[in-house]
């Protein structure tokens, strides 16, 4: 299973002087990106947002400066918001970013949690689900061939075009990132694409099922369901203790879920309600490096996901914390997990005669 993280590049909306703030933020994420690769992860994700508390509105842009310090991590969008920007530029840009990472780029394509986007590039949200399906079916069309002829109803066709450049990587990772809707589970099914499920909020076992939907609808689709690859996103954080991870992260997720509760009329969240989060059953993942090693491998018997990806970086957690979060994640966490599946897979290999 690939170990990775994500994070939206998380700003202070109310700094005064908002360049200084994005300057600051860029330059710690690149450090963080740096050190992941450094100690052994596997995938780093960076989403887009149109916001004033976040820094990522180019995630491709920020994703290209961390391939030329990094080697061996993978480099993901997390995600591009398909439905209000053109699949031409997105794969252009996700090419380019695969030439220079050596083979590293990874597209994971989402309709988005987020809404500003859609005005703020003229799309209708009306279109909201229209726009991501047509969008999503022309990024298929160019990364399947290089001169694309196709047509749709809210985009102008193209007719015998080719898109370049075309990507080391053929073909280009496309993974599909879902919330819980079951109607976009199945169509990453039926198409065959890996699927990325962010979790926050809720007991995740309650979540199982849409992987069972996924590799269903998949299959009625005579799709290869051993080819299927698929992740859980989630919030977390390690520290070298639980109670230090706990205490350092609560009041930073607690900021930036209370800020968008308001926004979506949500209740407050408190001490009490982050608690019962991060037990075994909740959806944190948080605790010292053998808690979340625990945590991740238990839920990796529940899902059998392929990948794994945690968001620490959130608000605003102080640079230093995060590093060494980092630091405990690939030195201490991933070698207990990738340990006890490696146990786990040799038991369940059958005898040899």
């Amino acid at each position: 299973m690939e170990l990775g993280l994500y994070t939206f590049a998380d700003v202070d909306p109310n700094a005064i002087d908002k360049g200084a703030e994005g300057r600051r933020r860029l330059a710690n994420l690149l450090e963080e990106i740096e050190l992941a690769d450094q100690v052994g992860l596997d995938v780093f994700g960076l989403g887009e947002h149109h916001r004033p508390d976040y820094a990522a509105s180019a995630p491709a842009v920020i994703l290209a400066a961390a391939a030329s310090r990094t080697a061996k991590i993978r480099l993901s969008s997390a995600v591009t918001v398909l439905s209000s920007d053109d699949p031409v530029r997105v794969f252009q840009q996700y090419s380019t970013l695969d030439l220079l990472s050596n083979g590293r780029a990874e597209i994971m394509a989402g309709r988005g949690s987020f809404i500003e986007s859609f005005p703020l590039f003229g799309q209708s949200l009306d279109d909201y689900d229209q726009l991501f399906s047509e969008k999503l079916d022309l990024l298929l069309a160019i990364r399947e061939t290089e001169k694309v002829t196709w047509s749709g109803e809210l985009r102008p066709p193209i007719n015998d075009r080719g898109v370049y450049p075309r990507p080391l990587q053929d073909p280009l990772p496309l993974w599909i990132a879902v919330g819980g809707t079951p109607q976009s589970v199945a169509r990453a099914g039926a198409l065959g694409l890996p699927m990325a499920l962010a979790i926050i909020g809720g007991e995740p076992r309650r979540f199982a099922p849409l992987f069972d939907l996924y590799r269903e609808a998949a299959r009625r689709a005579g799709q290869d369901v051993a080819k299927l690859k698929t992740s859980i996103n989630v919030h977390g954080f390690i520290a070298d203790t639980t109670e230090k991870a706990a205490d350092q992260f609560y009041g930073p997720q607690a900021e930036v879920m209370n800020r968008i509760g308001r926004e979506r009329g949500w209740g407050p969240t408190n001490r009490a309600h982050f608690d019962q989060a991060r037990s075994p059953t909740g959806n944190l993942f948080l605790g010292d490096p053998e808690t979340v090693a625990e945590k991740i491998v238990a839920h990796q018997k529940l899902f059998r996901n392929d990948r794994f990806l945690l968001q620490m970086a959130i608000g605003p957690m102080p640079h230093d914390q995060i590093m060494r979060g980092i630091e405990l994640y690939g030195t201490r966490v991933a070698p207990l997990v990738r340990k006890a599946l490696a146990e786990e897979g040799e038991r369940s290999q059958p005898a040899s005669a």
